[in-house]
Order: C-alpha cells, then sequence, then structure tokens
C-alpha cells in the first residue's frame, strides 16, 4: 500500500511539474504527459511493478472521456456527418488498412497477418486527437470538425474489425486471443477475491469455463458471439436504460444517481 501512494504522489508531481511546462513550450498536454511518463519510467525508474496494477486505474480516464462523447453526441449530428464519416473516415480507414497489408505482404507476411496489422494501424488514439484539437481550439473548425469524423469512423470501425479477426486466425484458434481473455477473467477473479475475500474457487471455476467455452467455438463462432454481444449492448443500452433512470428519478435520492453513474 506504501508503494502505491508513493507512486501516486510522483505520477501527481510529475504531472503538476512537467505538463504545464510542456504546455508553455507550446507542446501540448499529451506530450508533457508522455514526457513524464518517460521520465519517471525509464530515465529515473521510479514506477515499479506496481505501475501494472495503476494502469487499469488510468484506463477509466479514457474509459469516461468517450463515455461523455456518446453522452454529447446526437443521433441527428451523426446523421448530418455521414458524408464525413462514410467519405472522409471510412476512406481512411481502408486506404490505411489497403496500403498496410500490402506492405506486410510485399515483406512476405501472410495476407491474414498484414490485414489484422492494417486494421490495427489504421485506427488512432481518440483520447490523444481530442486533447490536443481541444487544446488547440479547433473543434469547432472545418478541419477539426473533418478530424472528429475520422475518429468516429474508426470507433465505429473497431465493432466489424474485433468480429473479423478471429476468422483471421492463422492455425489453431485456441492460440489467437485465450490469453488476453484469460488475463481477463484472472482480473476479474482477483477484484472478486479481494472485495469478497472468500468463493475465488467458483469464481475461477466459472472464468476457466468461459475460457473453455471460447476455445472450443469455431472461428465463425467467435464472430457471431462478438456480434451478438455487440447487439446486447446496444439493444440493452436502447431499451433498459430509460426504465432505470425512470426509476432512479423516482427515487428522488441525489446518492442513487451518484451510484447508478
Amino acid at each position: 500500500m506504501e508503494n502505491l501512494l508513493f507512486l501516486a504522489t510522483v505520477y501527481l508531481l510529475s504531472a503538476v511539474v512537467i505538463v504545464p511546462l510542456a504546455v508553455r513550450l507550446g507542446l501540448g498536454s499529451v506530450l508533457g504527459y508522455l514526457a513524464a511518463g518517460i521520465l519517471i519510467g525509464p530515465v529515473l525508474q521510479l514506477a515499479g511493478t506496481e505501475a501494472k496494477d495503476l494502469q487499469h486505474v488510468a484506463e477509466f480516464g479514457v474509459v469516461l472521456m468517450l463515455f461523455l462523447i456518446g453522452l454529447e453526441l446526437e443521433p441527428r449530428i451523426l446523421w448530418d456527418m455521414r458524408h464525413r464519416l462514410l467519405g472522409l473516415g471510412g476512406m481512411q480507414v481502408v486506404l490505411t488498412t489497403i496500403t498496410v497489408t500490402w506492405l506486410a505482404s510485399w515483406l512476405g507476411l501472410p495476407w491474414q497477418t498484414g490485414l489484422a496489422v492494417g486494421m490495427m494501424l489504421s485506427l488512432s488514439s481518440t483520447a490523444i486527437v481530442l486533447q490536443t484539437l481541444n487544446e488547440k481550439k479547433l473543434m469547432r473548425s472545418a478541419g477539426g470538425r473533418s478530424a472528429f469524423a475520422v475518429l468516429l469512423t474508426q470507433d465505429i470501425a473497431v465493432v466489424p474489425m474485433l468480429a473479423l479477426i478471429p476468422l483471421l486466425a492463422i492455425g489453431d484458434l485456441s492460440a489467437f486471443g485465450t490469453a488476453e481473455i484469460y488475463g481477463i477473467t484472472r482480473d476479474l477473479t482477483a477484484t472478486a477475491t479481494d472485495a469478497a475475500g472468500h468463493g475465488a474457487e467458483g469464481v475461477d471455476g466459472h472464468a476457466t469455463t468461459l475460457v473453455t467455452f471460447v476455445e472450443g467455438l469455431p472461428r465463425w463462432g467467435v464472430t457471431l458471439l462478438t456480434l451478438a454481444i455487440v447487439a446486447a449492448i446496444v439493444l440493452g443500452g436502447h431499451y433498459l436504460t430509460h426504465p432505470v433512470f425512470r426509476f432512479i428519478h423516482s427515487s428522488r435520492l441525489r446518492e442513487m444517481s451518484t451510484f447508478s453513474a
């Protein structure tokens, strides 16, 4: 616990000192945060092994930022931006994917590997780009709106990419993605163990069953499972949020709103 507090102090102190300096020099806060991470990591080696645990906390910041973007985004705005989304954004994703796939094939890699790498490299960080556009006050400019449309297209394109990648697996599917899935389930198991203090065997058994179930699916089954999960999230968000929010509002308790958020 002391090490975590020490690391948190180091992170906050480096952010307070280095990030304003980077902004003053015109580099932006994103480069300031990256410079702070390089300084306390590889240079000074102040970040210990506990940094991996804090990484999950840091990822919540990106999730919350995308959540805020979703709240502010209306379907009408998406419809008004359809030409940029399908034209500019779609062209960027498709051309980048095709170019990287061709380069990978030229280097002798299988086309499945090249296509997977091309899809990954066609995406960019929404968090970094939006933060930079906001700092430069370019979000309301024509270029800023075009960049935002490209970012939205990339975020939407992630769904079909996730569904397609299992079909590109070379060889046995069990060697593709299993480590990541099992890592997630192990994290869930550890969290449940820390919170409840007991019952880890049951949670770990369910986690292992989940991994075994995914391993046993054919590639097209994993693709259908991915699409089904996304569809369930979309439909659940559309049909379940309204009754839940009505219930929270009827309670007249501010704590309920905070808890639900």
